[in-house]
């Protein structure tokens, strides 16, 4: 999976619609999914975005390990990055946004008034990552179905304001991946949470990367759902998805269990997960995922 090249057309169209539009709004909100909310980030937002104000999102918080949630979501405070925890698909903690909105751009918004202007909808941009639950926020936001929503990348083809009531107007944007990922285990991670399309993995692999991070991070979860004897834990992970296969009835069919073990992560049946661990910070900070 190495040097997975992943641009299409429609992408590097989306980065260049972005830099035009992005001095038409005040803020922009970067959707982060809570369970790599590094891994999930892109890099060339922070030369795209430069000192524009910025909300970071750390969305599918029903998902997250709850403790590591709280551990990234307090280091970029401590980075003085704005930031809130939610769960668009639920609803929980989608409304902070607006307060958020009036504490970032308070300054702004002082300043205006004095000059006399006349007060506006402030305007803020929704961007991220493919799959990161961009379109589910905004309905949250309007209350109204108007974005497109899908469980695949690619469903938001084009920018479109989309206008909440007389305080925000939101520009929605596709979801823009980088050129190219360096790094082999950013690209397993970014495939586990549907951020790439299936077509471009080999679900064995990825199946493989399953075992081999739960094993080690979060094994009784493992145990738990896939009902593992203590003996099948000390299995390597190809002799562990051997295993599991026939126990699912799937007999020697690895591809067909490997898909279910993807989809089980990526619906949270094996519980709470984190892939971008904080104490693994450093090596995700230092350089690693450009």
């Amino acid at each position: 999976m190495t040097n997975i090249q992943w641009f299409p057309g429609h992408m590097a169209k989306a980065r260049k619609e972005v830099q035009e539009k992005l001095r038409f709004v005040d803020i922009v909100y970067e959707m982060v999914d809570a369970r790599l909310p590094i891994s999930s980030r892109n890099p060339m937002l922070d030369q795209i975005l430069k000192q524009k104000p910025r909300l970071i999102l750390m969305n599918k918080t029903d998902l997250s390990d709850i403790t590591q949630t709280k551990k990234w979501q307090e280091w970029f405070e401590s980075q003085g990055q704005n930031s809130l925890v939610i769960n668009a698909q639920d609803n929980v903690g989608v409304k902070k946004v607006f307060s958020e909105n009036r504490m970032i751009l308070k300054k702004k918004i002082d300043r205006e008034q004095i000059r006399g202007l006349k007060p506006r909808a402030v305007r803020a941009m929704v961007v991220g990552i493919p799959n990161v639950g961009k379109s589910t926020l905004i309905n949250r936001l309007i209350g109204k179905k108007k974005a497109q929503v899908g469980n695949r990348p690619g469903i938001t083809k084009g920018q479109q304001w989309l206008r909440l009531d007389y305080n925000l107007e939101l520009l929605d944007t596709p979801g823009i991946l980088w050129p190219k990922f360096e790094n082999e285990e950013v690209g397993k991670k970014l495939a586990l949470i549907g951020a790439i399309k299936d077509a471009l993995l080999h679900v064995d692999d990825l199946a493989l990367y399953v075992l081999e991070f739960f094993l080690k991070h979060f094994p009784n979860s493992m145990q738990k759902y896939y009902q593992l004897t203590n003996k099948e834990m000390y299995l390597s992970p190809v002799d562990l998805l051997m295993s599991i296969t026939r126990k699912q009835g799937y007999c020697e069919d690895y591809e067909r269990a490997s898909q279910k073990m993807v989809l089980d992560v990526r619906s949270g049946k094996l519980g709470r997960y984190t892939l971008d661990l904080f104490e693994e910070k450093e090596v995700l900070l230092g350089g690693e995922l450009s």
